[in-house]
């Protein structure tokens, strides 16, 4: 087990979307540039929002937290990621790769990655000063508890002390934080040293009461409430609850429609086009049709490109995009989004779902079929039509070849990447993060407009820039140095229990 010597702290939500990740990303921020060497962990996660690293795929927020601490990301910030597939199940990443599949109703299995996620816990720790440690939902959820590997479950087990943060935005924070101690054991409570209130509008001063009446009720401290950042829409998000439309913009000159679909996946491919002035990106959701005056549509990637494929027609947005396509307007596609592109989309293993085929857009000439083997990686790569250079990555199932590969957008080690209409107004690649790339988007959006559009927004620097404004945010609205003090208090973890036997599997 990591010695009781190595610092770490675990940040609890009273819920989701509580502000768990961006909290950890500023505190890696702040820390590291103390002079600490910090890594984030996150024991399991669930979202199709996932990063590339050298050894596999981890959580997008795992990576955005690397990048706060001024580190490469890597595969055993977050051991476990579950990559939903439908209501059904998910996929299974154990340390970066493909390890299965597994059912929604199967929480027990989830308790035997325990092993593996204390087996990543403790390199961490080994090559660290300080680990910062996300949990997932809220530890209240005392009906998974026996096998929680993702909140107290791991806390215990690893012997990590917490601080439980509730979101005072969505309203009831003081019942959040009071419940979330009323239905936890004593042993589970005690391992929750302080509490914290994020998203706070207004004068802080007003909640003093509310403060106390948390403190009276639990006995924990608080260790701060930190107001609302309004800056956090300008990193990149981790769930499809956080995507949002860019603010209208009545002079924008470009406006790009992304139909949202149940498998949307490494959507951070869009946050660079939120950022341009004079481009307005519309997320058009179920029940509404893709604008009209869009000289942009994008479909982006997905977890599960046949079940995206059909619930695109079901919406009739494959009509919308048709349509689009007859008026001169563009069309890209990104990993999944490229594949349905296609005229058609093949997985005669149920790779992604059952097994089976379907017609694709026919937008471009070229066929896709899904193989075992998943693309995961990291790459450089330039735009043919520009000669631009940026940075990319690529996280995909399947094998696409056809005539219009011919006209490949892109290069990648010296061969062609993607597929290009011979008008060049439908486009598909497989490589994410084209965008974050300035040159590459400013070639990209001057294609499509016929004159220069980018706003010369360095995507990048911006990126760190929020980052710093956070770090100095959570500096001057939390107590920095209780919360470091906490990560020094480890206890004693549990003993190790010896893993149960599942139904079907040899002792």
């Amino acid at each position: 087990m990591a010695s009781p010597r190595t610092p770490a702290l675990m940040i609890l939500g009273t819920g989701s979307n509580v502000g768990k990740s961006l909290l950890v990303a500023g505190l890696c921020r702040l820390f590291a540039d103390r002079g600490l060497r910090v890594r984030p962990f996150k024991p399991q996660n669930m979202s199709n929002n996932a990063a590339a690293t050298a050894a596999g795929e981890i959580g997008r927020a795992q990576a955005l937290q690397a990048r706060a601490a001024r580190i490469p990301a890597h595969v055993d910030m977050n051991p476990v990621l579950l990559k939903p597939e439908s209501e059904a199940g998910s996929q299974i990443i154990l340390q970066g790769r493909v390890a299965g599949h597994l059912p929604s109703g199967d929480f027990a299995r989830r308790g035997d990655f325990l092993p593996k996620v204390l087996e990543s816990f403790e390199r961490l720790c080994a090559g660290a000063d300080l680990v910062l440690v996300e949990g997932a939902g809220s530890p209240a959820e005392t009906n998974l508890r026996a096998r929680d590997i993702a909140n107290l479950g791991f806390a215990r087990a690893a012997g990590v002390p917490a601080v439980l943060v509730g979101d005072i935005d969505r309203g009831g924070v003081i019942a959040s934080l009071v419940g979330t101690h009323a239905v936890l054991d004593e042993a589970d409570r005690a391992m929750i040293r302080a509490f914290a209130v994020n998203r706070f509008r207004g004068e802080i001063a007003l909640f003093a009461d509310g403060v106390a009446t948390i403190r009276s009720a639990t006995g924990w401290p608080c260790l701060g409430v930190v107001p609302w950042f309004a800056d956090a829409a300008r990193l990149p998000a981790e769930d499809g609850l956080d995507l949002r439309s860019a603010p209208a913009r009545p002079g924008a000159r470009l406006k790009i429609a992304v139909p949202v679909l149940p498998g949307i996946a490494n959507f951070d491919d869009l946050d660079p086009l939120k950022l341009e002035p004079a481009v307005e990106l519309v997320l058009v959701r179920p029940g509404q049709a893709l604008p009209g005056d869009a000289g942009l549509v994008i479909l982006p990637g997905s977890k599960t490109t046949l079940r995206d494929l059909a619930a695109l027609r079901a919406q009739g947005w494959d009509i919308d995009i048709l349509a689009h396509r007859r008026r001169g307007g563009h069309v890209l596609g990104l990993c999944g989004g490229y594949q349905m592109l296609g005229r058609v989309v093949r997985d005669p293993l149920g790779l992604e779902g059952p097994a089976g085929e379907a017609a694709g857009l026919g937008l471009l000439d070229v066929e896709t079929v899904l193989e075992g083997r998943k693309t995961v990686r990291e790459t450089g790569f330039v735009h043919v039509a520009s000669a631009a250079a940026g940075q990319a990555y690529e996280i995909h199932l399947g094998r696409t070849e056809g005539a219009d590969r011919a006209r490949a957008p892109f290069r990648v080690d010296d061969r062609g990447e993607g597929a290009a209409s011979p008008d060049g107004r439908v486009v598909g690649s497989y490589l994410h993060g084209v965008f974050a790339s300035d040159t590459v988007r400013a070639a990209c959006l001057a294609a499509i407009t016929g004159a220069p559009l980018s706003s010369g927004t360095n995507y990048e620097g911006d990126v760190e820039a929020t980052l710093d404004r956070l770090a100095a945010h959570l500096a001057r609205h939390l107590d920095v140095e209780a919360l470091l003090a906490l990560a020094h208090q480890r206890p004693a973890p549990e003993p190790r229990q010896a893993r149960r036997v599942l139904p079907g599997e040899r002792p």
